[in-house]
Parts: structure tokens; C-alpha cells; sequence
């Protein structure tokens, strides 16, 4: 785990950069401008040997100004109709600027549902990796024109922390319309305080956040938190920083300290462990005792029949399934050995009893130590 801001930004070959509506948006529309700056700088990261995954907002931006419209419609079909609309002019500004510089980028428009089963999530993983060999920009955003409630991210900073993860990224840098966190909203107190460097992520961090809301995207900064949370607990550092600033990228990657540093929680976690923990979608719920929540969350150890009280919800075995406390947290998820009718069965047993309750023991476990993450964090 290395917590050194600048020895992070040393050490990086691959970056995740995402860019939100504030920064894309301008009165008129899409923010032609700094498209081009931001497709610059990417380039020089590029020739410098680093792979970069853009996730890039502002397709209504786009499409409000090329249809000649002053707002936003209510209604969903028409924001889907004015997304997809916007999605090929903000992708042309994108390709015309790169091109400037000589590189080729590729589109990837994404819903939850192709990341959440693993064999999609594979198929992108290998698809992104694919593109960044071949040298190519990957600029990927959520497929407003299809998506429902079921299958959206919902915002563009889950979304990038979701790509983060899947790409194994070094960081994680989220570029915002202010400076960083701060501890109350810059924008209407004076005396707010920039946080330079976040260790843990706590209750009044939470506070904070929930007190700066976003002007035009779907996330404030408490979804930019929430992003931190998932890929610092996965071992890979965030930064958010404020995207005007000249050249902030190549500046953040020379290790000037810029914006706010949420630090790694610990060494990168396996690629599996963080489609387990951060990315698969549950199926059902288990509540486990106090001796299993020690033995799982502070030793590293799998999760026996013996340490299970209550199971909710209905699922085969190989599913997905949350495990949560007495109180109801949830400590992480993991994948079963067993379905829920037959955890039932064994639940509180000890594991030499697990062939006599259901005929035969194919498992010792209902969840492998190898096949569970564990995302908990006490304060």
C-alpha cells in the first residue's frame, strides 16, 4: 500500500480519467474548447507510455445545442432521444480533436447488465484491453438511450469507478467544475477548506460530500465519494480535481498536489475479487455471527455453515450473495457453494455434520475465501 501522492502518480501505467457535464457544458452547448484541451493532454500521457480510459459525460449537452433546444425535456424518451442525438456530435469533437494529435478513439456505450453478468464483464474487459494495445482511445459512457432504472449506473462517476475496476487502473482521476472536497460548499461559504488528502473515508467525510451537490450531471459529490470508496477499497487511489485548470492531467501526473487524494486502502485487489465485491449483482442475503464476522473480515478466512444465523432470499448455488452483520451492514459479497434451501439445512451446523443433513458434502464452505471480497470498513 503506498499512501504518497506523488509516488502513486510515479508509478502509473494506466489511468481511468473521467470528465462531467459541468465541464463539457457551456451556455451554447457542448464545450468545444475543452474537448480539445482535454484530448491534448490525454495524447501527451499517451506518447509518455501511459494507457488512458476516458469516460466522458455531455452527450445532452450536445444534443441540446444541435437540436436548437434552451433546456433539458422532462420526459425520458425525449432526454434518451436528445442523448443519442448529442452521443455522435460529442463523439466527432472527440475523434476530430485526437486526430489533431494523431491518435484514433473508439466508442463504448454501457448499462449495468453488461458488467453485473461475468461473461459480458469479460468480454468489455478484453475488448478495452484490445483498444489500449492497439494504441487506441476508449471513450466510454453510459447508454442513455436504452437505459432503464434496472440497468443504469445512474451516474458517470459509478460508472468510471466501475471501469476503473475492470481495467485494473493505477488511479482513478475524476475532473469536476471545483477544486476538490471541500469541508462546505465553496460556492456559497467563504471560509470552506480544501481537504488535500483523504485516508479513510468516515462520517464526516459522508458530510461533507452530502453538502455539495452537482449543478448539471446526475452526481454531486457525494456519488464522487461513494466512486472513492469502491476503487480505494480495491487498492487503486482517486483524485478529484478541478478540470479548468491548464493542463491538470499532466500536471497531477508530474505529482503536483492538485484537487483531493483519496489513498488506497491496501495492496490491489485480483480482478475476480473486485467483480465479486464491487461489480456482481446479489442475489440474496446472508446474516453470519459475530465469530464469523471476525474470522472473515480480520482474518482472511472463508465462511463455514457454523458462523450462519438467518439467510434471505432465494438462490441457486455459484450465485452472488451479500453477507451483513447483526446489525445489518454489509461486509461484502461472495459466491456460494450452496443454494439457499440448502444453507438452511446446514446453517449453524459444523461442517462434519454438512453429509448428514443433505446426503453428501461437496464443500467444507458456503463461501471460499478465494470467491468472497470483503468491502466493510468500521469507523
Amino acid at each position: 500500500m503506498n499512501n504518497n501522492r506523488k509516488d502513486c502518480f510515479e508509478s502509473v501505467k494506466r489511468i481511468v480519467v473521467k470528465v462531467g457535464s459541468n465541464l463539457l457544458t457551456k451556455d451554447n452547448g457542448l464545450n468545444i474548447d475543452f474537448v480539445q484541451s482535454i484530448s491534448r493532454q490525454i495524447c501527451r500521457l499517451i506518447d509518455g507510455g501511459i494507457q488512458v480510459v476516458l469516460v466522458s459525460s455531455g452527450s445532452m449537452a450536445a444534443g441540446l445545442r444541435k437540436l436548437g433546444l434552451a433546456r433539458r425535456p422532462d420526459e425520458i424518451p425525449k432526454r434518451q432521444a436528445v442523448s443519442a442525438v448529442g452521443q455522435a456530435t460529442l463523439m466527432m469533437e472527440y475523434e476530430k480533436a485526437f486526430e489533431t494529435y494523431g491518435k484514433k478513439v473508439a466508442q463504448l456505450l454501457l448499462t449495468s447488465d453488461g458488467l453485473y453478468q461475468r461473461k459480458r464483464y469479460l468480454n468489455a474487459r478484453n475488448t478495452l484491453h484490445t483498444l489500449l494495445s492497439w494504441h487506441i482511445v476508449p471513450i466510454i459512457n453510459e447508454n442513455d438511450t436504452i437505459s432503464i432504472e434496472e440497468i443504469k449506473f445512474g451516474d458517470n462517476d459509478t460508472l468510471s469507478a466501475m471501469i476503473a475496476l475492470l481495467v485494473n487502473a493505477d488511479v482513478l482521476i475524476n475532473l469536476t467544475d471545483i477544486d476538490g472536497l471541500y469541508n462546505k460548499d465553496p460556492r456559497t461559504h467563504a471560509d470552506a477548506a480544501l481537504i488535500p488528502m483523504v485516508s479513510t473515508i468516515k462520517k464526516d467525510i459522508e458530510r461533507y460530500a452530502s453538502d455539495i451537490p452537482g449543478a448539471l450531471g446526475t452526481g454531486g459529490m457525494m456519488t464522487k465519494i461513494r466512486a472513492a470508496r469502491k476503487v480505494n477499497t480495491a487498492g487503486i487511489p482517486m483524485v478529484i480535481a478541478q478540470g479548468t485548470k491548464p493542463d491538470i492531467l499532466l500536471r497531477l501526473l508530474e505529482g503536483e498536489s492538485h484537487g483531493t487524494f483519496f489513498a488506497p486502502k491496501g495492496h490491489k485487489m485480483t480482478n475476480r475479487k473486485c467483480w465479486i465485491g464491487f461489480t456482481s449483482r446479489p442475489k440474496g442475503v446472508i446474516r453470519i455471527d459475530e465469530g464469523a464476522v471476525k474470522a472473515i473480515t480480520k482474518n482472511g478466512k472463508s465462511l463455514l455453515p457454523a458462523g450462519i444465523v438467518d439467510v434471505i432470499g432465494e438462490f441457486g448455488a455459484g450465485s452472488p450473495v451479500e453477507f451483513i452483520n447483526g446489525t445489518g451492514e454489509v461486509l461484502g459479497t461472495g459466491l456460494v457453494n450452496y443454494s439457499a434451501e440448502d444453507i438452511r439445512k446446514i446453517m449453524g451446523l459444523r461442517t462434519s455434520e454438512i453429509k448428514h443433513r443433505l446426503g453428501e458434502k461437496p464443500y467444507d464452505e458456503v463461501i471460499h475465501r478465494d470467491n468472497l471480497t470483503v468491502v466493510w470498513e468500521c469507523d
